[in-house]
């Protein structure tokens, strides 16, 4: 089941010399190896074809039983399958000596640092492609299961195979299990405003008394909402509202070809500024507390600036979950990022087009090749397994387009040229952005092993901004550092004295406490100082004519499919 380019890589990782492999690999990214700024030392290169041939040597002396310990250090050939057949066995350790000689070839190429990570992102993916795992006649696991079940688990395989070339994704949790409205996004609130770029969903108050001064939640726009709601329990949403704070949240419209021409500039005033208008008019609030994720960090930052700039203030705090403000490190992501990938784009979609959320989505799992997108190849395909249900998974494959425009505006501006942290540098909306003459409290958190924005960008955010401040750095990655609700009782988080930010996040990190938990009471805590007095919770949703109840939520534009 496997297509042609995972076998031709299998054979050069498994069969051929890995060396030849290093080599060809590297063209792939068009690196002329020949050229000054790439080399390996000659030296280094023999000592370890040298230390190579001698594992070779070793491997072929060993019977399968000694392998074990070797095997087990991957859970990919741990089960006892893999140690009962010898040539499993035996095709199992080559692959680990190979993948180790790549491994070691990258770690002594001579180049420059963006080069280097790319060619390790390269090698990362035939490895993670040519593992003897995602081949029928390579797996003894699935082997010893279509003879288990005559066949049935290889004829499930290729109809669920046939199932995700019409849904256009693998497959990584039961999808019929899941329906918006029905078991996720579940929260009671009502869509009291929309127009062509969202739908604003005040939440009803649990509480008799909330703060006067309202929380809107800008999420990221390149996924749904629902994510800061996902089940009962498990929503971030749920848990603001239960704490006294008169909540909306922003849901972004999935982009169609009538929206094809929309640019930064539009997601700005049309988006977050309008959204910010709209809670204001609706509790008769002078000020708002805010909250961005991820882009919508980026999206909420870009408009309290151009607010700034037009002489207002009307975030009085905003927090900011795993956002890149400063875009200095951006980790892995920046080896997609060049020159010729973003004129590409401009030439492709600037004045008009979309991005489909497919593409950003296969972008974002091949990150993590091994458990985003084999481990469900080798499940689904060839094993014929229904992945369990699991809502995040399901919300992670629930993508959304984003217009060609915007799109390019942002990869120039941010990633490749980060123009939104040099004060003046870029005008949005017809105002220089300058993110000093901001003048609000900010919470800003980041996830210690994110791979989407690196703990160090979340961190750099604590250098744009003056004022008051509070890093908060959690434990796990982007999204599951993010959904930890206290009840749990998951993972950690830490914090130091709100007063010391040195340049560096290592620096800062040297005089952080860590501690037990969520790290939402923390910014509960945070928040209830900084939203007012309290007063008696609002009997209905919305506000006049202007902003009445148009639906339930969680609306219609958070069902729209890409």
């Amino acid at each position: 089941m496997a297509n042609q380019h995972d076998a031709e890589g299998h054979s050069a990782v498994n069969n051929a010399n890995p060396f030849a492999f290093f080599t060809q690999a590297a063209q792939q990214l068009g690196i002329n190896t020949s050229t000054v700024n790439f080399s390996i030392p000659p030296s280094a290169l023999q000592q370890l074809q040298q230390e190579y041939m001698e594992q070779i040597a070793h491997l072929m002396k060993r019977e399968s039983k000694d392998l074990a310990d070797v095997l087990r250090s991957d859970r990919r050939f741990s089960s006892d399958n893999w140690l009962q057949s010898a040539p499993a066995a035996t095709t199992a350790a080559l692959y680990q000596i190979n993948a180790s000689a790549l491994q070691k070839m990258v770690e002594i190429t001579q180049t420059d640092e963006k080069t280097r990570a790319r060619l390790q992102f390269s090698v990362d993916q035939w490895l993670a492609a040519a593992a003897p795992t995602n081949f029928l006649a390579l797996n003894p696991d699935v082997q010893a299961k279509a003879i288990a079940s005559k066949g049935e688990s290889i004829s499930k395989g290729l109809l669920n195979m046939w199932q995700d070339v019409q849904r256009g994704h693998i497959s990584m949790t039961d999808e019929a299990q899941f329906e918006v409205g029905k078991n996720l996004a579940l929260t009671p609130g009502s869509v009291v405003f929309e127009n062509a770029f969202f739908q604003l969903i005040e939440y009803a108050p649990v509480t008799e008394k909330v703060y006067e001064r309202p929380l809107l939640l800008v999420p990221p726009c390149i996924n749904k909402y629902y994510i800061l709601d996902l089940q009962p329990g498990n929503s971030l949403i749920e848990y603001a509202v239960a704490q006294g704070h008169r909540t909306f949240v922003v849901s972004w419209r999935n982009p169609d070809a009538l929206m094809d021409t929309a640019t930064w500039d539009d997601y700005i005033e049309h988006g977050a500024i309008r959204a910010i208008e709209a809670v204001q008019d609706i509790c008769a609030a002078p000020t708002v507390n805010a909250l961005g994720f991820c882009v919508g960090g980026t999206i909420l930052s870009t408009a309290m600036a151009v607010w700034a700039a037009r002489g207002q203030q009307p975030v009085a705090s905003a927090t900011l979950l795993t956002t890149f403000v400063d875009f200095s490190d951006t980790g892995v992501l920046d080896i997609f990022i060049d020159e010729n990938v973003v004129r590409f784009r401009e030439m492709q979609m600037g004045e008009k087009g979309l991005m489909k959320g497919q593409d950003l989505a296969a972008t974002f799992s091949f990150l993590r090749p091994n458990e985003l997108v084999w481990n469900y190849v080798v499940g689904n395909y060839l094993k014929g397994e229904t992945p369990p249900p699991f809502d995040l998974l399901y919300w992670n494959s629930d993508g959304t387009n984003l217009p060609g425009p915007f799109y390019a505006w942002y990869l120039r501006n941010t990633y490749l040229e980060n123009n939104l942290v040099q004060p003046g540098k870029v005008q949005v909306c017809g105002e220089p952005v300058d993110f000093t003459k901001v003048k609000a409290s900010f919470y800003i958190y980041g996830s210690r092993e994110d791979h989407i924005v690196p703990i160090r960008g979340a961190y750099a955010s604590t250098q744009v901004f003056s004022g008051d401040k509070r890093f908060v750095m959690g434990a796990s990655g982007h999204i599951a550092g993010v959904i930890n609700p206290p009840a749990r009782g998951k993972r950690h988080y830490w914090v130091a004295p709100d007063a010391a930010y040195p340049t560096q996040w290592n620096a800062w990190l040297e005089h952080a406490e860590q501690m037990p938990g969520s790290w939402w009471p923390d910014w509960a805590k945070w928040l209830h100082d900084r939203a007012g007095k309290q007063i008696a919770a609002p009997k209905k949703a919305g506000k006049g004519t202007q902003y009445r109840v148009l639906e339930p939520a969680p609306g219609t534009y958070v069902k729209q499919r890409a």
